[in-house]
């Protein structure tokens, strides 16, 4: 599930989804579906370990080594998953198919962002996030390039927002899951399907968490609004997360896949993968069955990640909103999160991990406040905290909790209509929202707060080091993501440890305490440092 992010001031942490169990009863109805890793080499093993735990295998996926196979029986994990050339197995919670193949090469944007023009957007005085990182004064000297194309990987994006449409890629953009009305349970999780099939179109976000990611990465500067970190590239809505804000393992995959393939360049993914908050291979409190699903999001993801970076993709994740030292976890209160209800407190360990923030090869951002301190609900970590950027902390201040601390990027108005935050006239119903009418229409913006507001702030100065050294290749330009993350690492502002290091939150009467661990240049708390617009701008290669 995305890390969930709230309207500012009100922080919530990370909610995770859980692995469905099919009963007996369901098994014998019908077919399940799954996901059936195998070890390198062992396809032709693993289909017939398949075949003898009475399962049938549909498909295969070579570029990441699993099939998918059918099964009748609730034993089958297990009975699979006994097999040495199986690594994990993974029920496949069916909510989505790719849509029509993918377009060769990188189509010309309708649209041309007029990134040097030097005027300010109208509530460009609210954004302090850009301020602290100088991509106000970025923008206006690289703006980013058309020929950069940056993934979305969230709940949907709303193509059709007045500050996003100028960059949105449609013939690119695809939606890789099917709204599910209800739960395994029969309890409500999407709501109603919005079109007759379920699947929604590519410039739909019925949740506006992925809306909210893509306009602070790439909002243009066109007198409307906002403008983002690079609000000259192009966004491609590559959608694996549901209305309901859960992130499964298939449509997952199939996002990051279809990223390498067609040439994008930097990918932002703030959501972690349902439903196993930290998901851990041996846990002797996991059911056998438990442990294979893990398994398989740990390998399943992390092939589907070196897949796509073997291709060209700088890879970025949102750390976490758990307020969790990641290099120490010791419990998981929220796994398994689906169907909801299904969490128990588990003990865990540093051998449990929260993907994709702590698999290889990703770019991994912690959040902060104003003032530059870690927010109180990011998670942090030595080795797991990459570099940090501007996510809100509506704490973060002198008095009460405030939602202008948070980071203010576009909202779907149809969603802040079903969520009662605008009234019938279109008037906001609290500071957490805003509208701007500049020009005669009206588009709408709104507060949160979270690790999933941070990421897209580093994914958007990947963006900025892509556009100024990157080369003529697939789709447009190409800069290695090693390269990427080198810069993004030389240019971020170096920030220390708190003093002491032992940090004491004070938040609503109770205080919170996060030790903070490593030098200057690398810490638990941020990482190589806080990134920086101004300086990716400017910097010598």
């Amino acid at each position: 599930m995305a890390p969930r992010e709230s309207p500012a001031g009100q922080p919530t942490t990370a909610a995770s989804e859980p692995t469905a169990t099919i009963s007996t009863a369901t098994a014998s109805a019908r077919q399940a579906e799954y996901l059936v890793f195998y070890a390198d080499g062992k396809q032709r093993e693993a289909e017939n370990a398949v075949a003898r735990a009475g399962g049938t295998v549909v498909s295969v996926d070579s570029r990441l080594g699993y099939l998918m196979a059918k099964a009748g029986t609730a034993a089958f994990p297990e009975n699979a998953g006994a097999d040495p050339s199986v690594v994990g197995v993974s029920p496949d919670r069916r909510i989505g198919a790719a849509t029509a193949a993918p377009t060769a090469g990188r189509p010309a944007a309708a649209h041309r962002a007029s990134g040097k023009q030097a005027r300010t957007e109208p509530l460009a005085g609210r954004q302090w996030d850009m301020r602290m990182i100088g991509a106000d004064r970025a923008n206006l000297k690289v703006p980013g390039s058309r020929q950069v194309l940056v993934g979305v990987i969230d709940t949907g994006v709303d193509g059709k927002h007045p500050d996003i449409a100028p960059n949105f890629n449609r013939e690119l953009s695809r939606n890789f899951v099917i709204d599910r009305p209800t739960d395994d349970r029969g309890e409500t999780l999407d709501g109603p399907c919005e079109v007759s099939s379920c699947i929604d179109p590519v410039d739909v976000d019925d949740d506006g968490h992925g809306t909210h990611v893509a306009s602070t990465i790439a909002s243009p500067i066109n007198g409307i609004g906002i403008a983002g970190v690079a609000p000259g590239v192009q966004i491609v809505n590559i959608r694996a997360g549901q209305d309901s804000g859960f992130f499964f393992l298939k449509p997952s995959l199939d996002a990051l896949t279809y990223a390498g393939d067609i040439g994008v360049d930097v990918v932002n993914m703030s959501f972690f993968v349902d439903p196993w908050l930290f998901n851990c291979p041996d846990n002797a409190s996991d059911s056998k069955k438990q442990q294979l699903e893990q398994r398989a999001v740990i390998v399943g993801m992390q092939r589907a990640l070196d897949y796509a970076r073997a291709r060209g993709v700088t890879l970025v994740s949102a750390l976490g909103n758990g307020a969790t030292d990641l290099g120490h976890p010791t419990v998981d209160r929220q796994s398994p999160g689906y169907p909801k209800g299904s969490e128990r407190v588990r003990r865990v360990d540093n051998s449990c991990l929260n993907v994709p923030a702590e698999s290889r090869g990703v770019i991994s951002v912690a959040a902060v406040g104003p003032t530059g301190r870690k927010a109180i609900y990011s998670d942090y970590g030595l080795e797991q905290t990459d570099v940090a950027a501007p996510g809100g902390d509506s704490l973060d201040g002198p008095g009460g909790a405030s939602p202008t601390r948070g980071i203010l990027a576009a909202a779907p108005e149809h969603v802040l209509r079903a969520a009662g935050r605008i009234d019938a006239s279109g008037k906001p119903r609290g500071p957490d929202v805003v509208r701007d009418c500049t020009g005669g229409s009206c588009s709408y913006y709104q507060y949160l707060e979270g690790t999933s507001m941070a990421a897209p702030h580093a994914t958007g100065v990947a963006a900025i080091l892509i556009s100024r050294f990157g080369k003529p290749g697939k789709g447009g330009l190409n800069l290695a993501p090693a390269t990427v993350e080198n810069l993004l690492f030389r240019t971020a502002a170096p920030k220390s440890c708190p003093s002491p290091r032992n940090f004491v939150y004070r938040s609503y009467g109770q205080n919170v305490t996060h030790d903070c661990r490593g030098g200057t240049d690398d810490n638990g708390f941020y990482g190589h440092g806080i990134v920086d617009a101004w300086k990716a701008a400017t910097v010598e290669p």
